[in-house]
């Protein structure tokens, strides 16, 4: 019993089969003695924790064994409990309460950080444990303070405890469900960083500063520094620049609030101009000099490159003599490759106007029955072509016409005249009006045929041929003009000087008298030339 006396509980006799129980309040209804004097305790309570003995009663002795009943109660699973809302630097503070309750006999609690065991340090870790006993179950309820001063470094750590206590088989321990704590740190450092799509920034876009601290939390407002602004500009951890010009290239800076731990970035803002002289449409004579250029300004190298009509030019285009093959759509087109879609160009609409031109040739078919008259016209716009025959005044307009290219083009009749007649062919457009006539004889008469038209090629052979027979016509006068110079020198010699000139004419000329050579020189000089 509580005092120290001993009290029966329970009898049990080898030749009766009744049990025998004593009043014993803590036991009543809770005892159980087999036949084999084995006693059972239903509900075991801490109070069962006593010292037993087994009383032996024969005719000659009485004998008795003791035993000491141990009791155990496994606690409940330990709980961090007033867990502190964040933990905070260079501050010593109340983490949390380690919890086990209804242990028997009471058991320890031990502290773990990311697995490993925390040991007190002073102003570090200041670890409390307390053991409560409840008088009315005699459980144990531990409970474990922790007090702890965080190092930025203990941010997502996991921190634990473990209760150990004992049962019928040694020592157990049970574990709590580890908890992690928000560690609040100064900012040591600031970073501006831009947000953009792109790795380059072109004019027209929208960029973006971020600026960020490395504290926790965050800080949430910044001073954002412009290029050209003295004073930083107040705004949450972002500052928003909409549609740059190049004038926002520059170095951009943003600093805490007290304009402490700065941080700076450079932009650049690219930008690509295209100036085109002359651009739109355009309209010059054939033949006018048009002096194109296309000027370039822009961030970094530039890439330029011609398009004229779809198709892309070799070389930039340049017009000393204006052609009607000149005329068409040029695009000049330039991109910065490194800065995607940057990309410029302007249009030159160029008009080559012309009065019509026209020239006339015929050819007799190869069958005689018939011949072909062809008007080769030249002109922007277009000419219209009208056929007459001059006299009777009457149209003709059974006509063939060829495709009009590069200001070119001719129109085809076929005839067969019974006589000779004058065609007149008339082309006009809004510059003037063209008329040229041509003379074609009967089908019956021969005449020399032109060749339609020639090309470029032939027209440089001609020329070429013509100016070869004019060199030599000048040359054969020229030697004519030096003949004629020494005869009439030869004849003045021989008036001077008769003696020897009629001697020595004598002896060449014996047959001939003096005007009769004369006449010979003469004669030779005509034939020469």
């Amino acid at each position: 019993m509580p005092n120290g006396s001993p009290v029966f509980i329970a009898f049990r006799s080898s030749t009766k089969k009744n049990v025998q129980y004593d009043d014993v309040p803590d036991y009543k209804d809770r005892l159980s003695l087999s036949e084999n004097y084995t006693l059972s305790i239903k509900n075991a309570r801490i109070s069962d924790e006593k010292r037993f003995v087994c009383m032996l009663v024969t005719e000659d002795d009485v004998s008795e064994e003791p035993t000491i009943v141990k009791v155990f109660k496994q606690p409940s699973q330990p709980e961090i409990l007033h867990q502190a809302d964040f933990l905070e630097t260079e501050k010593l503070q109340m983490l949390g309460e380690c919890v086990a309750r209804e242990s028997y006999p009471a058991g320890n609690v031990t502290w773990y950080k990311n697995g490993k065991v925390l040991q007190p340090v002073e102003e570090v870790v200041v670890i409390n444990l307390q053991k409560i006993v409840d008088k009315s179950t005699g459980l144990f309820t531990m409970t474990s303070s922790l007090q702890y001063m965080p190092t930025k470094e203990d941010a997502n750590a996991k921190f634990s405890c473990i209760v150990t206590y004992y049962g019928p088989s040694g020592q157990k321990t049970i574990q709590s469900e580890p908890v992690v704590f928000d560690v609040h740190y100064p900012t040591e450092k600031v970073t501006i960083q831009v947000l953009s799509q792109s790795s380059t920034i072109k004019e027209g876009d929208n960029i973006t500063l971020k600026c960020s601290g490395n504290g926790n939390p965050p800080p949430q407002e910044f001073l954002f520094y412009i290029p050209g602004e003295t004073e930083g500009i107040r705004s949450s951890d972002t500052y928003v620049m909409t549609d740059v010009r190049r004038n926002a290239t520059g170095e951009y800076k943003c600093s805490l609030t007290d304009k402490s731990m700065m941080d700076s970035t450079t932009i650049t803002v690219h930008y690509l101009d295209l100036q085109l002289t002359p651009s739109g449409e355009v309209t010059k004579q054939i033949g006018e000099a048009l002096p194109v250029s296309c000027t370039i300004s822009s961030s970094r190298n530039a890439t330029v490159f011609w398009i004229k009509d779809n198709t892309r030019m070799q070389t930039s285009p340049s017009f000393s003599s204006l052609q009607y093959q000149d005329a068409g759509n040029y695009i000049c087109e330039t991109t910065l490759q490194e800065v995607e879609g940057l990309k410029k160009r302007k249009t030159l609409k160029l008009i080559v106007e012309g009065k019509p031109q026209i020239k006339m040739t015929k050819k007799t078919n190869t069958n005689k029955m018939s011949k072909t008259i062809v008007c080769h016209v030249e002109g922007f716009p277009k000419p219209a072509v009208q056929w007459t025959v001059t006299g009777s005044g009457s149209i003709i307009n059974k006509t063939e016409e060829t495709k009009y290219v590069n200001g070119k083009f001719s129109s085809k009749i076929v005839i067969a005249p019974e006589e000779n007649v004058t065609l007149t062919c008339i082309a006009e457009n809004q510059l003037e009006r063209t008329v040229t006539s041509l003379n074609v004889s009967a089908i019956s008469i021969p005449e020399y045929d032109e060749p339609e038209d020639r090309n470029d090629d032939n027209s440089e052979k001609v020329n070429d041929q013509a100016k070869l027979i004019v060199g030599i016509v000048v040359g054969l006068l020229l030697a004519a003009l030096v003949a004629g110079v020494v005869y009439w020198l030869y004849v003045k010699k021989s008036n001077d000087a008769k003696g020897k000139s009629e001697k020595a004419a004598a002896q060449n000329f014996p047959s001939l008298p003096r005007q009769e050579k004369h006449y010979f020189f003469s004669l030779l000089v005509l034939w020469f030339v």
